[in-house]
């Protein structure tokens, strides 16, 4: 594996095609919970002066209305994506009141699961269907693990890249199927190591009890309100809170465009018994979009997807379907409470140089019993990531977390050279030394320190995370945003909520006419 990653450095870098990598683009959404002073999910509305949720492009909400999502443009350079970031957050904080960012990505104290309020988007028909998706949700998974909050990372390669890796690779397809094929090359090696982000990177080894209310888990009891497990990294991207039975028979395993598209369209028009059960439209409210598998494409959860920007009323596999992939979105990023963004440019530059190195690893299709190993390995990372001594399992056998994470730490060590070497930035060589650190010394990754802060400060779950997040608010006012930003986000907001009247204005079929034509196209 080492060997093709190498080799195919080497070509690029021989030929001067390295050069090429200088146009990767980067945005970032990232997601965050408005609570009150007391620490409790908030119960107002998304804030006007944000804009409309529907329609303003940088600022919107998730599932919840209390559920803040920050979308970032596109930028070359990862260290301008995260500075946009810190001035939404800026922005923001100017429309919350006494209100906070909640700096995790596990939630904070719920009373009571009714409380979490479900986003709304309007009266407009694409508002509606917006909001009953949700309202979906709730009766298939519960409200409770829609509160979780993350990040995602989204990757892509300019066109000039993908011409000469075509060229150098000597393949003749149309250029569009090469690139589709090659992002799915990363996704399959990205999916093989992906265990490998959740330990370096996992930020959730704890939680507050209420989450868990009411139902069986294999928790420990920290102190006060926080349960935990000893070793876990990530319990965000575990299983915690629902259950997917529907979503497990769908064995997705990204190894090409077309099975991926079929299976997720079979999915969307597959009746499921469960949901059945729950039925669509009952005493004139609707529970769900329909009783399928999925109600529609984005309820397929996964830690990365092959993405397209979408047309106006385009579906998003449909436009996979005709123009290829475009991007990746990397989506098992927990939030670090320790950073006022929850992410910062040593984090970024390391994915960057993983995500390379993925992409231009062995182009092995993933086997069903590598799949099921997968599996295995990220619910072991998951739940006991820092446990001493875990081995992981390979088409080889076992072998131990450490020594797979230094292996293919050399692969990306790789790559992060031609980096450096390219940018004239020692950075990103710099943080691959420091995963190597954290799998040297378990102390420090960020589930270990988030533990760590929890037993030393003696706060619980909420209050600790409480206090992180009145320190990053403390952080993001001290100073203020350029003229030409505060601006620029004001008047995008404004236009946000005039875009959304006329959407409302402009509707001209019923709903229950839009949603038929919209299940049917």
């Amino acid at each position: 594996m080492a060997s093709v990653l190498k080799k195919q450095l080497e070509q690029l870098v021989s030929n001067g095609n390295d050069v090429h990598f200088k146009g990767i683009l980067h945005g970032i959404e990232k997601e965050g919970l408005r609570v009150d002073g007391s620490g409790e999910l908030s119960q107002t509305g998304h804030p006007v002066g944000l804009g409309s949720a529907l329609t303003n492009g940088d600022i919107t909400t998730d599932y919840s209305e209390s559920l803040l999502e920050f979308i970032t443009p596109v930028f070359e350079a990862p260290e301008e994506a995260l500075n946009f970031l810190e001035e939404l957050h800026k922005f923001s904080y100017q429309h919350l009141g006494e209100e906070l960012i909640w700096a995790g990505s596990m939630p904070c104290h719920i009373k009571d699961e009714a409380d979490i309020p479900i986003a709304r988007f309007g009266a407009s028909n694409v508002g509606q269907l917006k909001h009953i998706y949700r309202v979906g949700l709730e009766h298939r998974y519960g409200k409770m693990m829609q509160t979780i909050a993350g990040i995602h990372y989204n990757f892509s390669l300019p066109d000039d890249f993908w011409q000469t890796l075509q060229i150098q690779q000597g393949n003749t397809e149309s250029l569009q199927a090469f690139r589709s094929a090659s992002y799915f090359r990363l996704i399959r090696n990205f999916r093989r190591h992906s265990w490998l982000l959740l330990y370096l990177f996992g930020a959730s080894p704890a939680l507050c009890d209420s989450f868990l209310e009411g139902k069986k888990h294999n928790l420990e009891t920290l102190h006060d309100h926080t349960l935990y497990l000893p070793y876990a990294t990530s319990l965000r991207m575990s299983d915690l809170g629902y259950s997917n039975k529907a979503q497990a028979s769908l064995n997705i395993c990204f190894n090409h465009l077309n099975t991926y598209i079929s299976s997720l369209h079979r999915a969307i028009h597959t009746p499921y018994g469960a949901y059945e059960a729950i039925g669509t439209k009952v005493d004139g409210h609707y529970k769900q979009l329909n009783t399928n598998i999925l109600q529609i494409e984005n309820e397929y959860y996964s830690d990365i997807r092959p993405k397209r920007v979408a047309a106006p009323g385009e579906k998003p596999l449909h436009a996979l379907q005709q123009r290829g992939v475009e991007y990746i979105e990397v989506r098992n990023t927990d939030i670090n409470p320790f950073l006022p963004t929850g992410i910062d440019s040593q984090q970024a530059k390391f994915l960057d140089a993983f995500l390379i190195s993925c992409l231009l690893m062995s182009d092995d299709e993933i086997s069903d019993v590598e799949c099921d190993m997968i599996s295995v390995n990220l619910d072991k990372v998951i739940s006991r990531g820092r446990e001493p001594g875990l081995t992981l399992e390979t088409l080889s056998g076992s072998v131990s977390l450490t020594s797979a994470g230094n292996d293919v730490l050399q692969q990306v060590k790789m790559t992060a050279q031609m980096l450096s070497k390219l940018h004239n930035d020692e950075a990103y060589v710099q943080c691959v030394t420091a995963q190597h650190d954290k799998l040297n010394d378990v102390s420090l990754t960020p589930s270990a320190q988030v533990l760590k802060a929890l037993k030393d400060s003696g706060l619980n779950h909420t209050q600790w995370l409480m206090q992180k997040s009145a320190e990053h608010r403390h952080t993001f006012k001290q100073s203020s945003l350029p003229q030409a930003v505060q601006q620029k986000l004001t008047e995008q907001a404004g236009k946000s909520l005039n875009s959304q009247a006329e959407i409302e204005a402009s509707d001209t079929l019923n709903f229950d006419q839009y949603l038929a034509e919209y299940l049917a196209s």
